[in-house]
């Protein structure tokens, strides 16, 4: 790929990254949200009670990222934590009452956010958007994690579209 090219790409999608995030802060801030705690959220309503370090995983954060969310969160009352019933030095994290309304508040904030992100693109194109994106987050993790000659050999996974 010619540098113009890797330009226009990675410009592209700092500027997503970038809007993304801030369109995201415009629609928690009102939820007493920061980003970041939304996905918390929608991991326990999903998951239901999960172990912290679990929880952590999950959300592909470092633990004292997720320590910090559940502090924010446990203090506004969305969340609780106790100890775990089989192993007491973990931390079992479970919504609230509070948390779950939260959480169904984040889940159309999301549609918003995803509706505006995507307007006047085709369904086929909204549709295949995931896997897409999928690939993308795939391909930069691999290329971080990658050292020497593996960095640029490897090569990426396709997603079966032109």
């Amino acid at each position: 790929m010619d540098f113009a090219r890797a330009d226009a790409l990675n410009q592209a999608i700092r500027l997503l990254s970038l809007r993304h995030r801030a369109r995201a802060a415009a629609l928690l801030t009102p939820l007493g949200l920061h980003p970041g705690q939304e996905v918390l959220l929608l991991e326990l309503a999903r998951s239901g009670p999960m172990i912290q370090a679990q929880l952590s995983g999950a959300l592909g954060c470092e633990p004292p990222s997720v320590t910090l969310m559940a502090s924010k969160l446990e203090a506004s009352g969305h969340i609780r934590r106790s100890p775990a019933p089989t192993d007491r030095r973990a931390t079992l994290v479970e919504l609230t009452d509070s948390g779950r309304e939260l959480a169904d508040q984040v889940r159309r904030a999301w549609r918003t956010l995803a509706e505006e992100t995507v307007v006047g693109l085709g369904e086929e194109t909204v549709a295949s958007l995931p896997e897409i994106l999928g690939t993308l987050a795939e391909n930069a993790g691999a290329g971080r994690r990658a050292t020497g000659a593996n960095a640029t050999t490897r090569r990426p996974r396709r997603t079966g579209r032109g």
